[in-house]
Parts: C-alpha cells; sequence; structure tokens
C-alpha cells in the first residue's frame, strides 16, 4: 500500500475519532458506537487508527451515530479522495465484472491517444469474446466476485467500437508471453492470434511484439495504460492503480518509450504472432 494512501487513510481516522469524542450529546466511547450500529468493538479502532478503508455506509453510520450528519459530505470526500488513486478489486468487484468495464469505456471515450504495455496476456480491447470470456471466468474465480461473465464481455466488445475510430490512436505494445499463455482452451488462443494478426494493419492501430530474444533495457514488468499522456492505469492483484500526477506519468511514458525499443513491428510483429500459433499446432 502507498505511503500516500495510508496516510490519507490515517488522516481520515483522526477526523473520525474527533467526530466521535466531540459528539453533541458526550463524547461516546469506541463500545458505545459500535453497540449503535451492531459492529464488532474492534472495527471502531482499526477505523481510527486507519488500518480499515471505512465504506461510504460506514461513514453515514459514523456522522449519524456521532450526532453530527452534516459531516457525512466531508468525510466521503475525502474517501473519494485517496480511493479514486488506488481502487481495490474488493471493492470495485462487489456487483461483478461489468461495472469496471464500464468505467473503462467512459474513460475511453475521453481520450484519444492510448499507449499501452501487456506482459500476460492479449490486451482487453484486441480480445476475442471466447478469449475474454475465459479471463473474466478465471478472475471470478480469483477475486471471489459475483459472475456476470456475459455482461463484462459485452461492455469489453464494445470499447472496441474505438479501433475504427479515426480520431483514436492505440500505440500497443505485447511482450512474446502473451501471445503463448494458455489462459484459455488452444482453441480459442488460435482464434484470439488469428483476430491479433488482422489488426497489425488497421490504421488506428500500432502493434509492436517484445519478442523473447530481444534485448531489453529494464525488465518487462508490470502491464500498464496510459490515456492522452496525463492519466495511468496500473493493474495489480489486489488494487488498480489510477495514477495523474505528472511525475510519475512522465516515468510511465518513460519506460513504455524504453520497451518500444525492443519491439518489432509489421511483417515482423505477423511473425511473431505466427510463430505462436503454429506453436499451437506443430503439424499444420
Amino acid at each position: 500500500m502507498s505511503t500516500d494512501y495510508q496516510q490519507a487513510r490515517e488522516a481520515l481516522g483522526i477526523r473520525l475519532r474527533e467526530l466521535r469524542l466531540s459528539a453533541p450529546g458526550g463524547r461516546l466511547t469506541g463500545a458505545q458506537l459500535a453497540e449503535q450500529h451492531g459492529w464488532n468493538k474492534s472495527k471502531v479502532s482499526r477505523l481510527e487508527n486507519g488500518r480499515q478503508t471505512p465504506t461510504p455506509d460506514d461513514l453515514r453510520r459514523w456522522a449519524d451515530g456521532t450526532g453530527q450528519p452534516d459531516a457525512y459530505d466531508e468525510l466521503v470526500a475525502r474517501l473519494r479522495g485517496f480511493e479514486s488513486h488506488i481502487r481495490s478489486w474488493r471493492r470495485q468487484l462487489a456487483s461483478g465484472h461489468k461495472a469496471v468495464q464500464d468505467t473503462h469505456l467512459s474513460a475511453h471515450t475521453d481520450a484519444s491517444l492510448f499507449r499501452g504495455w501487456e506482459t500476460s496476456m492479449v490486451f482487453g480491447i484486441l480480445q476475442t469474446a471466447d478469449y475474454a470470456r475465459s479471463i473474466f471466468t478465471r478472475y471470478a474465480e480469483l477475486q471471489r466476485s459475483p459472475r456476470d461473465t456475459e455482461a463484462a464481455v459485452r461492455s469489453r466488445i464494445q470499447r472496441q467500437e474505438a479501433l475504427y475510430d479515426s480520431s483514436k490512436r492505440f500505440h500497443l505494445l505485447l511482450w512474446e508471453p502473451a501471445l503463448r499463455a494458455l489462459v484459455c482452451p488452444p482453441a480459442v488462443l488460435a482464434a484470439q492470434l488469428d483476430r491479433l494478426a488482422g489488426v497489425v494493419g488497421l490504421d488506428t492501430v500500432e502493434l509492436g511484439i517484445v519478442p523473447l530474444s530481444a534485448s531489453v533495457k529494464i525488465p518487462p514488468a508490470t502491464a500498464f495504460w496510459v490515456y492522452d499522456d496525463q492519466q495511468v492505469i496500473v493493474e495489480n492483484w489486489h488494487a488498480e492503480l489510477w495514477i495523474d500526477d505528472p511525475a510519475s506519468v512522465a516515468t510511465y511514458l518513460r519506460t513504455w518509450e524504453t520497451l518500444r525499443e525492443s519491439a518489432v513491428y509489421g511483417a515482423d510483429a505477423q511473425n511473431a504472432i505466427g510463430r505462436a500459433r503454429r506453436a499451437l499446432n506443430p503439424r499444420a
């Protein structure tokens, strides 16, 4: 967890303690507040000490329980301020994957220049429906989230309409292992690679492949997107990071440009995709 995130959570906890101690009807103990809402006694301590992130409902109950309902707007604004940068999968996937896909669909609508780096699977915006279906199913198992696979697939496919919008440009880099990872049945991966080969000629897409044999200046680490050179989205196992401070964005842009130096394009990219395709059926 980032230092900035934790500091913001601790600052919110201090504010919660202030509200509890300044309740108009007299200061409340943590046990009294917990009893009001049927919480475990330790929850009040965890929230006040920044060891647990409150939900908006927790904040509503806290404001009401301390007799200061007008404080709710301030509290939820603080929460949204630091959660806008670190969006845990547990919270985002509480109602399934479609909501997350819709968020990205909106972000794609607002941006025109996209730079992407992916290490382990094909970019969502280039996925076939069957490939996307496999990805969503496996992530739902991992995150133990509601399965709304078909709705999520539809939203992901809808996002692909941007590929045919002449006002947008996609500069995408794939590490070769992403072409070979069997995160789906071999037949599904074969169809996905066929689809990927067809993308190489699109006017709006510049697709580069970084071969395993290529010399790289930096380790091919975490996947990320850069939108309009102003917003970076990074996916980790526990959360999605939305980064917009200029210094950090500049770091990701330098990272992308450095990785790009090792990429192949055009016919060489087609050959890399073809090698992965033939590896699925060596006798073909």
